[in-house]
């Protein structure tokens, strides 16, 4: 497919372009507005086709859950492997189409490996996740980024106190996640691993008050978000704070999600090899599901 149409749909999910301005520019490209319409089922992300781990995976336990952000509830779905115990809890951070099947999987991926898993649906406090993609995009756009904050912050304590969970708790996000995460890391010392995937960096005022130890990933050809890992990088060195960054070689933004276009397996499978280690390392080791 012609790179100026896979930069033109990053585009359009990923920055402020409307979905007018898009279907626009995607027709000149593609020579006409038919054969832009032709091509959307290509670009979207295949759920289905992407699951790894399926929603009735009998060796775990699926729930949707519900916990309180300052009085506004938030719900959340819930993996954990099926035989009840004590277990570390991850966090899972949607992108910016809020809880959708993908996130749920990666959720149950996580689980897999041993831990309790808890990805909460932000866009709650909006009235939740639309299933149709372009209607979750244009909530999320809507939608305070404020309040989605409280919301992820408000997990913690919840999964904290889980009566499954041993107390220690990591998170990981991407995209928007990722940047919610480092958020996280800078406003709460009760998370105890963080894991960003191609995340805004937090403001270099707020460094100094991180105490979670964090694993930051990006794709070497994402230049909107790398802009930012300079600053970053030199106020944690300057703060003296425990993190490890990974720049994987001409790869986009969005290279973990195997739901679209711009999935990389190598890259994918080595960023998520190191993101388990890092939870275990830092959390505890589980046992597998």
């Amino acid at each position: 497919m012609d790179q100026r149409i896979i930069d033109l749909y990053d585009s359009f999910t990923h920055g402020g372009m409307n979905r007018r301005q898009f279907l626009d520019r995607l027709g000149e490209l593609a020579g006409s507005s038919a054969a832009a319409i032709a091509l959307l089922p290509l670009l979207q992300n295949d759920y289905a086709r992407a699951a790894i781990v399926p929603p009735d995976d009998a060796r775990l336990a699926m729930d949707t859950v519900a916990y309180d952000a300052k009085g506004t509830p938030v719900s959340g779905y819930l993996a954990r492997p099926k035989e009840k115990g004590k277990r570390p809890a991850v966090i899972v951070i949607h992108e910016n189409r809020g809880l959708n099947p993908h996130i749920q999987d990666i959720a149950r991926r996580i689980a897999l490996e041993g831990f309790l898993a808890l990805s909460p649906d932000l866009l709650s406090i909006a009235g939740g996740t639309p299933a149709d993609e372009d209607q979750a995009r244009d909530l999320h756009t809507k939608t305070d980024k404020g309040a989605m904050l409280i919301a992820a912050l408000a997990a913690i304590p919840f999964i904290k106190n889980h009566a499954e969970s041993t107390g220690k708790v990591g998170a990981v996000g991407f995209c928007y996640g990722g940047g919610v995460v480092n958020s996280m890391a800078t406003a709460s010392a009760d998370l105890n691993a963080g894991v960003a995937y191609y995340g805004a960096q937090p403001p270099v005022e707020q460094v100094a008050s991180i105490q979670t130890p964090l694993l930051l990933h990006y794709g070497g050809l994402d230049e909107r978000i790398n802009a930012g890992i300079p600053a970053y990088e030199a106020a944690l060195k300057a703060a003296g704070k425990r993190f490890t960054i990974h720049v994987y070689p001409n790869v986009n933004h969005a290279f973990n999600n195997d739901t679209g276009n711009r999935y990389d397996k190598p890259a994918a499978d080595l960023a998520w090899s190191r993101t388990i280690a890092f939870f275990k390392e830092n959390l505890g080791t589980p046992g597998k599901a």
